[in-house]
């Protein structure tokens, strides 16, 4: 399917499933939003990075506006529903100020595979320990999909995107697991690092083995 959307682009990476909370101040926004409660539409948000709109995008569905404060700025409550490739940016719309795309959806395949999920999973948890940050999901893991677990696992933004353009879920569980196969252990490391630096200067307790 081929259609026109109205976008609004960020920094960000947004999967779908994943809610995003948005603060709308800027006036071609505010008037984005608006019109995508009043018709109950979706709008796009394709990932800035580097300052360049890139290709690929996710569209968004309003759950819920959170406040309406007196100028018209907003706080909404989004939804991720599928991913977009931009065919055609539209900068300038009549009577809008902002823009739009005609873009459409590739087909994306949700197969899992329990093993590799399995590994993904383990791996995020111990990458979170060494960090020592804990998080639950709010599914059980048999339920888990990429999408919900890529952003807690440590990519940077342009890996995030890499991922967003994986159509496969094989795939995005397998970028996932080389991610955290390289970078656990640089983690690990860098613990260690700390440890050592935090001794220096300390009362350590130290054998000579009898040397």
């Amino acid at each position: 399917m081929t259609n026109f959307i109205s976008i609004f682009p960020l920094g960000v990476v947004v999967y779908p499933g994943e809610q995003l909370n948005l603060h709308v101040f800027e006036p071609r926004y505010k008037q984005l939003a608006a019109e995508c409660l009043a018709e109950k539409k979706a709008f796009g948000i394709p990932a800035v990075i580097d300052k360049k709109i890139m290709e690929y995008g996710t569209l968004v569905t309003i759950e819920k506006v959170e406040k309406l404060y007196d100028n018209g700025e907003m706080d909404l409550v989004t939804r991720g529903a599928s991913v977009f490739r931009t065919l055609e940016l539209i900068s300038s719309i009549p009577d809008k100020l902002y823009a739009g795309a005609i873009v459409n959806y590739p087909e994306n395949h949700e197969a899992s595979n329990t093993r590799l999920l399995d590994e993904v999973l383990h791996g995020i948890r111990e990458l979170h320990a060494i960090l020592q940050i804990h998080k639950s999901f709010k599914k059980e893991d048999h339920l888990l999909r990429s999408y919900d677990l890529a952003h807690h696992a440590g990519l940077s933004l342009n890996e995030e995107y890499e991922l967003l353009h994986l159509f496969y879920e094989v795939q995005r569980l397998e970028y996932l697991k080389r991610h955290l196969h390289k970078v656990i252990p640089m983690m690990a490391e860098m613990e260690k690092l700390k440890e050592r630096v935090k001794l220096n200067g300390h009362f350590r307790n130290l054998s000579s083995e009898n040397f």
